[in-house]
Parts: structure tokens; C-alpha cells; sequence
């Protein structure tokens, strides 16, 4: 047989080649499998104590089982279901079987998880927030307030009872607020590194708003090294996420979508970037009363988002459902009428909010915001409904796909579609991270709790190959 080319000229030609290729993988490494938090809680700055998320979900689990207090009452407050042939009482003292071989065994599964997930990790991720949740005050109370959150982080973390991921969130570096987020920032690590000797909690981030150029991003990485020197912190140590929140982020003053430079500009700190529903929507002239998630606007900018910043590892969140599922009328003596009144807001909201939720699942945006702890059981509840309902699908086409590699690797063919491997990997490690199912229930997809544990299907493949 000849050839045309030499092995010179073609390793020459497929050298140039690899060397683009590998520039393209380190732009796009594909989605990270590091767990996400499935939301962020934001609260004032001036609220926040060291027991602020435990009381966020006594507070939640007491509002879920005061206005639905079985799994019944929940699914008919969300309308997923209408006729139940058992009470609630009857069905929970069936067998396992009988449970399982049920219809209503989705929903009797997703509200025991709420149930669970309130009583042992209810908040997942907090924000310490000086920007919206706080508002514009006198320097002194901003510096005060600096100091008392800083010290009551450092006793949650004493005390072990600050959320999984927590971080602070500035105020943007605007021209005018620019020196006060500054300030903040440097009073707040300043206090908390002194009373932790030096540790940062896990998963810190801090959040820069209301970002439109990446000379913000710039100057907030170099402020970082500052204070990792000054705190002798090792480099890299401080990361960040940004925030999608007017239209020149999603296209500048030349037509171009932004937020890639933007990333870049963060030197490897940029974590995330969260959508801002409010202020978005405010920036194409929404007004105040057609300002929510579920707004065209937003699914455009999600859209553009998704686009410029998918396969880069980035997590991406959505914003916060304003309504928030609290009745007008308080107090132990309600007449029936003031009861009734209350569960129709409440359970308007809770609609609301897990329509909200359920939309941004959809859309491939697997954390959101909630601003108040009556929102988190229906953050669970959609969370929990759409990996649930998923996971048949969802098992069937893994095991499929594991087993066609299977057959690849024994008859030595080239299978090189990982990333789509990984993306059904990644739903059930997002499902696992969140409490939707137990590791146990992914052997169903023939994997071992090794290979389940790598959270890479690349290695999960190589390590069959060597087999």
C-alpha cells in the first residue's frame, strides 16, 4: 500500500493540530462533577448569626408540616395529584412493596425526602449579603455590621453549624460603591481570619454583583492576592462567582456576548455565575409587576449564558422566586375563613415557586436563590420531583450507554462520546449530592460505587478498558 504522505509531514500536520486541540480542551474541560448546591440563600448581612441556617430549617420544616402535613395535602397544594384512594396514615403503613408499586410512591417518597433534607441539611449554600439585602447605610454601621457577621461565621464554624458552601456577597465595583465593597470585604476577612487563626470555611466564595466589564473581575482578583498575602492565605485560595444582571452582559457596545472574557479575567477564581432576575429584567425595561423567572427575557438570557460559558465547568445558577409563601393573616386565633385565606396564598406560592424551579431544572440551571426559609421545601419538592421522575429514563439510558462502551472496548473500536457519558453521569451525581437518591439506587446502571465515586465516566471507561 502507498501513501502520499510521509510520517514527517504528517506528524508535523497532526502536531499543529493537537496542539489546538489541546487549547480547546483547556477552554471547555466539560462540566465539573464537584458537587453543586442545588441553591443560595441570601440574607442580610445585619440578620446573619452563627445558627442562622438550623433555625432556617426548623423554621421551614414547621411551615411545610403546618400547611401540609402528609404527602397528600402537599401534592394536591401543587396540583400533581387530585384522588387518593388511601389516607396518607393508611399508605404509610403499607409494605415496602406496596409502597414502591404504587402510583402515589413518587409523591410519598418526595415528601419524606423534604422531611429529611429539613432536619439535617436544610440550607446548602449561604450569603452573607451587603448589597441588596443590605442596602446602602453609614459607613459606621456597614463597618460594625462587618464585624459582628465575620465573628458569628467564625462561631458557626466552632460550632459546626454554617451551611456546606457559604461565602459574602459586596457590593458591585461601580464608581460609586466601589471603595465601600472594598472596605467591607477587607473588615470582614480581616475579622474572620483572626478568630479562625487563619481558616477559611469549606467552600467560601465571595459574589461580585452587578458586573459589565472584566476590569471589575481584574481588579477584584488582584485584591484577593492582597489579602491571601496579608493573611498569609496560599494563593488561589479566595475564589469568587459573578453575576448575569443587565443586558451588557449578555451582549457589550461591539455585539458580543461578554461573559467569556469576563471568566477569563478571574484568572481561574470565577466559580459560577448567578442570574439576577430582578435587576435583569429591570435593565429591558420590565416593569415591577411582570418582573419574575419565568418572563422571555430571562429564558433569552439563560439561553446566551448557556451558550457562551457551556462545557467551561462554570456552575450556573437562576434567580429567586419573589413571591414568598407567607399568609396575611397572623396570630394562634384565626377564625376559618383568615385559614382558609392564608393556605390559598401560601399555596399559590408554593405553585409559584415550584413551577419556577421545575422550569429552571429543565433548562439545564441546577441551582437557584431563595430569600426565605418558607421557600426551601419547595425547592426540595421540585428538586426531588425532577430527579425522581427522571430516574427510570435516566438509569435505562447509563446502563445502555455503559454497556455499548462495554462492547467497544471488547471488539477494540473507537468510542469517543464521553461527554455525553458524562452529562448522565452528572445527573446522578447532582441527584445524589442533594439527597434525590442514594448511591445504592445508581447500581442500577451496572456501575460500582468505585466507578460512582470517580465521578468521571473517562475513568470509569479506561478503568473497564484495563480490565
Amino acid at each position: 500500500m502507498q501513501f502520499s504522505i510521509t510520517n514527517d509531514e504528517k506528524e508535523q500536520l497532526l502536531g499543529t493540530l493537537k496542539t489546538a486541540n489541546l487549547r480547546f480542551q483547556h477552554i471547555y474541560p466539560g462540566d465539573k462533577p464537584d458537587r453543586q448546591p442545588v441553591h443560595t440563600v441570601y440574607g442580610g448581612a445585619n440578620l446573619f448569626k452563627a445558627d442562622t441556617c438550623k433555625k432556617m430549617g426548623e423554621i421551614a420544616l414547621q411551615h411545610l408540616q403546618t400547611n401540609a402535613p402528609d404527602f397528600i395535602m402537599l401534592a394536591k397544594a401543587l396540583q400533581l395529584a387530585d384522588n387518593f384512594p388511601l389516607p396518607a396514615a393508611a399508605f404509610n403503613a403499607l409494605p415496602e412493596a406496596g409502597k414502591k408499586s404504587s402510583p402515589y410512591w413518587l409523591h410519598y417518597t418526595v415528601y419524606e425526602k423534604i422531611i429529611k433534607k429539613l432536619q439535617t441539611e436544610a440550607v446548602e449554600d449561604f450569603r452573607i449579603d451587603f448589597e441588596d439585602g443590605f442596602g446602602n447605610r453609614p459607613d459606621e454601621e456597614e463597618d460594625a455590621t462587618a464585624v459582628t457577621a465575620a465573628r458569628e461565621l467564625a462561631l458557626g464554624m466552632q460550632n459546626k453549624t454554617v451551611s456546606p458552601f457559604i461565602g459574602i456577597r459586596i457590593k458591585p465595583f461601580t464608581e460609586d460603591l466601589k471603595h465601600r465593597s472594598v472596605r467591607t470585604l477587607d473588615i470582614f476577612l480581616t475579622t474572620l481570619l483572626e478568630h479562625t487563626h487563619g481558616i477559611l470555611p469549606a467552600n467560601f466564595v465571595v459574589m461580585l454583583p452587578k458586573v459589565t466589564i472584566p476590569e471589575q473581575v481584574t481588579t477584584l482578583v488582584r485584591l484577593f492576592e492582597i489579602l491571601e498575602k496579608k493573611h498569609r492565605l496560599a494563593p488561589g485560595s479566595l475564589q469568587m462567582e459573578t453575576m448575569v444582571e443587565a443586558t451588557q452582559i449578555i451582549m457589550d457596545d461591539e455585539g458580543r456576548n461578554p461573559l467569556m472574557r469576563i471568566i477569563r479575567a478571574s484568572e481561574g477564581r470565577c466559580i459560577a455565575a448567578h442570574f439576577g432576575t430582578y435587576d435583569y429584567t429591570a435593565s429591558c425595561g420590565i416593569t415591577a409587576k411582570y418582573q419574575t423567572m419565568s418572563h422571555p427575557v430571562c429564558d433569552f438570557a439563560h439561553h446566551m449564558t448557556k451558550v457562551a460559558l457551556g462545557g467551561t465547568g462554570i456552575f450556573l445558577s437562576d434567580g429567586a422566586t419573589n413571591v414568598i409563601p407567607i399568609g396575611p393573616h397572623k396570630g394562634d386565633h384565626l377564625t376559618f375563613e383568615q385559614q382558609a385565606e392564608n393556605r390559598e396564598v401560601i399555596y399559590h406560592a408554593w405553585r409559584m415557586g415550584f413551577h419556577h424551579t421545575t422550569h429552571s431544572l429543565i433548562n439545564g440551571f441546577y441551582q437557584g436563590w431563595d430569600l426565605n426559609p418558607a421557600q426551601l421545601p419547595m425547592r426540595y419538592a421540585a428538586t426531588y420531583h425532577f430527579f425522581l421522575s427522571n430516574y427510570n429514563d435516566a438509569v435505562f439510558r447509563l446502563k445502555t450507554f455503559i454497556e455499548r462502551s462495554a462492547i467497544s472496548t471488547l471488539t477494540k473500536d473507537i468510542f469517543d462520546d464521553a461527554a455525553t457519558g458524562q452529562g448522565l453521569l452528572n445527573f446522578f451525581i447532582k441527584a445524589i449530592n442533594c439527597g434525590a437518591v442514594s448511591e445504592t439506587e445508581v447500581l442500577a446502571t451496572g456501575l460500582t460505587l468505585e466507578e460512582i465515586r470517580s465521578r468521571s465516566f473517562y475513568r470509569i471507561i479506561e478503568g473497564r478498558r484495563g480490565k
